[in-house]
């Protein structure tokens, strides 16, 4: 899709701004803001299974008049259900079903595509300008790092069109609030999610075009916001000051208390871990913001949620994808003849590149670690993180080689790549898979040398979506590596629809179509 020229400019010029000038405006109050008692008690009655339904209802009437009419009444149980049903259009959808696996996600991108939106009165949504694809599920919204790997099948399907659309709207976000958040909601406002944008302007038709160099820079801003603070207490909002005084950074969530969408579940949690709430609640919404939510790398003690500290623990996975938008902005301001910007931004990458080597790079144990700040020292959780630095161009031969070889000996399962090689119940571990992880490892080992062993990864996860959808006859959200089969674990049930299977299982039937289980078989000779 080719932008109108004078979107292009003012969309750069309010990018520019948003950089520039901190935002005065007031952001979208949240559910949680705007309906009180009822939002307390349609959660904590658990009215919904899931939390997440309540908070993406719209209202028929007036928030106020809605929120008058509870006060009057005070409905519960049945009652307040039925009472829900009547001022709100609550969300639910079904799904097409085609044939064979290649044409059902092809059948899907239509069923996924919203139109641009204009909310209104007292939705959690937030605006968009322009069409983009939701996850599906529980996922009515677009989400930031899910849309990368989104936006690789509908590179193989021939939707570029949908590609540029997305970018112009995480761009819009950016000019809007200053960085992308989690999800187009008034509820994730306060966080975002793994930084992808640098390598989704690489999946654009124009990805030289240099209005997208703006919204890069103000995301980097985003990230480094706290910089100066950490100076004196080590850490600062999402930055880190290493014990050698380097720069690093680590989740967070600029915003306090339970999360509007598991507002219940959050509020067990912190009932239950003895532990100041404040302290637990911002530990869960960092674990929300890094998308591995949650999983035994944020967890003192694997089995039990209540003990998360994500805050204390310096990803590499996250500083990965940070070195490759510092390299990024680099070689787009070098094009565009700022050489000033040019060395600013390599001379961050060069210290965040010694710095991911100095700390969080094993060499005895030949991967990647995440670093605990309070132990000190890397946390001896072997995750499908280590493989990040590969996937940006970060490791060097040496260390991808060893990063293969753990790889094939560990992380390999049955099915595809595991997620950890702890069963602690959390979805994002054991014996769960995930595609963006697939594809990270895939493309980082294909990459580095590690062919073979890429795709053979990617046989077994095609094997494993396969065996899934011909039982199902649905693309899902995580998959279960071990026993080939629909994953499970975590706050809510297992999803279908699904943007990033969908979009990982076309782009690698799209590198290796032998590996497609409706290919025609070839003849033997």
């Amino acid at each position: 899709m080719r932008r109108p020229v004078h979107f292009a400019v003012a969309l750069a010029a309010l990018l520019c701004m948003a950089q520039a000038a901190p935002r005065t405006a007031a952001p979208p109050l949240s559910p949680q803001q705007i309906y009180g008692p009822l939002f307390e008690a349609v959660q904590g009655q658990r009215i919904f299974p899931d939390g997440k339904t309540f908070v993406d209802a719209v209202p028929k009437d007036d928030p106020a008049v809605i929120v008058e009419a509870y006060r009057r009444a005070r409905p519960q149980g049945g009652a307040l259900r039925d009472f829900i049903l009547r001022h709100f259009s609550v969300p639910g959808s079904q799904a097409p079903q085609a044939q064979g696996l290649r044409d059902h996600i092809r059948a899907l991108w239509p069923h996924l595509t919203r139109p641009a939106l204009d909310p209104p009165a007292g939705s959690s949504a937030l605006a968009l300008p322009a069409p983009y694809v939701v996850p599906g599920g529980r996922f009515r919204e677009i989400y930031y790092w899910d849309s990368y790997f989104t936006m690789l099948g509908l590179k193989a399907d021939g939707q570029q069109h949908l590609i540029d659309s997305m970018l112009v709207d995480f761009e819009s976000l950016v000019a809007r609030y200053g960085f992308i958040p989690n999800g187009t909601r008034t509820y994730y406002l306060g966080r975002s999610q793994p930084p992808f944008l640098a390598l989704m302007v690489d999946l654009a038709s124009q990805p030289d075009d240099p209005h997208h160099l703006a919204a890069l820079r103000a995301e980097h801003a985003f990230w480094m916001r706290g910089s100066e603070q950490a100076a004196g207490s080590g850490a600062a909002l999402r930055v880190v000051r290493m014990p050698d005084g380097a720069l690093l950074n680590r989740y967070w969530d600029d915003r306090p208390g339970p999360r509007d969408e598991s507002w219940a579940e959050d509020v067990a949690t912190a009932r239950d871990s003895n532990r100041d709430k404040a302290e637990v609640y911002r530990h869960l919404r960092a674990g929300a913001e890094s998308g591995w939510d949650f999983s035994s790398r944020w967890l003192e003690d694997p089995r039990r949620l209540s003990t998360i500290r994500t805050t204390d623990i310096v990803p590499v996975d996250l500083n990965s994808l940070l070195w490759r938008l510092e390299t990024g902005i680099a070689g787009r301001c070098a094009a565009a003849g700022d050489q000033a910007c040019a060395r600013r931004f390599d001379s961050l990458a060069q210290a965040r590149k010694a710095a991911i080597d100095r700390w969080l790079w094993q060499p005895t144990a030949g991967r990647y670690a995440d670093w605990d700040r309070r132990t000190q020292k890397a946390t001896g959780i072997l995750s499908a993180a280590t493989l990040f630095p590969l996937f940006v161009g970060l490791a060097d031969q040496r260390q991808a080689d060893a990063v293969a070889r753990l790889t094939e000996a560990q992380l390999l399962g049955q099915g595809g790549l595991r997620t950890s090689l702890i069963a602690s119940g959390q979805q994002w571990d054991s014996p769960n898979g995930w595609a963006p992880l697939q594809w990270v490892a895939i493309d980082g080992l294909a990459r580095t040398g590690h062919a073979a062993l890429a795709r053979e990864i990617a046989r077994r996860w095609i094997g494993t979506v396969t065996a899934a959808f011909r039982e199902t006859g649905k693309m899902l959200e995580k998959y279960d590596v071990e026993q080939r089969k629909p994953g499970g674990g975590g706050e809510y049930p297992l999803q279908d629809g699904f943007g990033w299977t969908n979009g990982v299982t076309a782009a690698l039937l799209d590198r290796w179509p032998d590996l497609d289980p409706d290919a025609p078989v070839a003849p033997a000779r």
